[in-house]
C-alpha cells in the first residue's frame, strides 16, 4: 500500500482548505493512511510531519506496521486523541487543527479541549465541513482493488460451498455457522457483518439475521454475507429456493434479477448514484413491486462494510472509476417471502466490473 502517496494527497487537501493540521481518530482512516491495524490510535498530520499515538499494548505492532508510511509512532499512557491534539498544538506554525465532526462526539471534543492550554481551547480545534480522509477513501487504488477482488472471490467460493450444505430441516444458525467456519478455514480475518440467513416467511425481513428456525421444505432462503480479507470487506447476497416455486414466486424472483442487472448495467464513471438507483427501482415499479422495495439500491464498500457513496433515490454523487459499490435491490412481502440479489461492482471509466460473479439465475435445491 502506498501510504506515502495517500498522506501526500491528504496534505494537498489540507493546504487547499487552509487548515494547518489534522486530527484523525477513526480507526479505518488511520489504517488507510499509515497501515496501523490496532484498536487504539490517533494520527496527527501537519503539512510537514505526521505522528501516530497509541498505547503500550501496540508498541511492537505499531513500529512494524507504520514504518513503511514514514510516520513517527509515540506510545502514550493518556488517551491517544488527547496526546495527538497536544502534539499538534505544540508544533510551530500550527494555529488550527481540523477534526471530523462525524467521528467526534460533543463529549470527546470537550475532553480534547480540556487538554489544551486555555488560550487555545476556543479556536484551535476546527470542525471540518467535509471529511477529508473519507473523500480519499472513496476511490480505491490498484492495490485496494486487487485485495477486494480476492475478498469477493472468497465470497463466491463460500456460496458454492454452502449450496452443497443447505437442506430442509437445518437451522438458520447452522447455515450461518458453516459459512463462517468455512470462511475462517479459507483464511478470512472475520466476517464483514453478522451473517444473514433468512428462510421461508423470514426472507421478507431485509436484515433477517440467522435464528434457530429450521429451513422449510419449500421456500426461499436469503443468504447475505461477507468476509474481511487484509482489512477489506466483501458483500454479496443470493436468494435460493428449496423446492419448486409458485408462478408468483418465480415472477417475483425474475423481477428482482432484472432490476439488479439493470442497476449493474447503469454503473459507469460520471453517472449519478441516484440514476443507478432509479435504473433498478424503475424495473420493480413497472412490475408493481416498488412498494415492496424498502431500502436503497446499494452502498460503497472498502475498509468498512458501509461507506460512501450511497446508491439511493435522488442521490447526486457522481460515480468515479475506482469506487466499489453494491447493487442490491430486493422485494419483501411480509408473511410471505422476500428476494434480494446483491453484487459488488467496481466502477470503471466505461461501466462496471462485477466482483462477485456467482450464479444469479434462480437456483432450486
Amino acid at each position: 500500500m502506498d501510504h506515502l502517496r495517500r498522506i501526500g494527497a491528504l496534505r494537498r487537501k489540507l493546504t487547499r482548505s487552509g487548515i494547518h493540521g489534522l486530527l484523525v481518530t477513526h480507526l479505518p482512516d488511520v489504517r488507510y493512511l499509515c497501515g496501523f491495524t490496532g484498536s487504539s490510535a490517533a494520527l496527527a498530520i501537519t503539512r510537514r510531519s505526521a505522528r501516530m499515538f497509541t498505547d503500550g499494548r501496540y508498541a511492537t505492532q505499531a513500529a512494524e506496521e507504520v514504518q513503511v508510511a514514514r510516520t513517527d509512532v509515540e506510545i502514550v499512557t493518556s488517551p491517544a486523541a488527547t496526546a495527538a491534539v497536544q502534539w499538534l498544538a505544540a508544533q510551530p506554525g500550527i494555529e488550527t487543527a481540523g477534526f471530523d465532526p462525524n467521528r467526534t462526539t460533543v463529549a470527546e471534543l470537550a475532553r480534547l479541549k480540556e487538554g489544551l492550554p486555555s488560550r487555545l481551547r476556543k479556536a484551535f480545534l476546527t470542525s471540518l465541513p467535509d471529511p477529508l480522509v473519507e473523500r480519499l477513501r472513496l476511490v480505491k487504488d490498484d492495490d485496494e482493488l486487487a485485495i477486494m477482488r480476492e475478498a469477493a472471490h472468497m465470497g463466491c467460493k463460500l456460496f458454492e460451498h454452502i449450496l452443497t450444505f443447505i437442506r430442509p430441516g437445518l437451522r438458520e444458525v447452522e447455515v450461518a455457522a458453516e459459512l463462517e467456519h468455512r470462511a475462517r478455514l479459507m483464511g478470512a480475518e472475520g466476517m464483514s457483518f453478522d451473517t444473514i440467513v433468512a428462510s421461508g416467511p423470514r426472507s421478507a425481513l431485509p436484515h433477517g439475521h440467522a435464528t434457530t428456525q429450521r429451513l422449510p421444505r419449500k421456500g426461499f432462503v436469503t443468504l447475505d454475507f461477507g468476509i474481511i480479507h487484509k482489512g477489506y470487506c466483501s458483500d454479496m447476497t443470493r436468494t435460493v429456493r428449496l423446492g419448486s416455486p409458485t408462478t408468483r414466486e418465480r415472477n417475483a424472483y425474475h423481477a428482482v434479477l432484472e432490476a439488479q442487472e439493470a442497476g449493474v448495467a447503469a454503473v459507469s464513471s460520471g453517472v449519478s448514484s441516484g440514476d443507478v438507483d432509479e435504473a433498478a427501482r424503475s424495473v420493480l415499479r413497472r412490475e408493481g413491486l416498488a412498494e415492496a422495495f424498502s431500502h436503497s439500491t446499494g452502498h460503497g464498500v472498502g475498509l468498512e462494510i458501509h461507506e460512501a457513496p450511497r446508491i439511493g433515490a435522488k442521490q447526486k454523487t457522481r460515480l468515479q472509476a475506482g469506487m466499489v459499490i453494491t447493487i442490491e435491490p430486493g422485494i419483501y412481502l411480509p408473511g410471505e417471502f422476500g428476494v434480494r440479489i446483491e453484487d459488488m461492482v467496481a466502477v470503471t471509466r466505461t461501466g462496471g466490473e462485477i466482483l462477485t460473479p456467482a450464479p444469479k439465475a434462480l437456483i432450486q435445491l
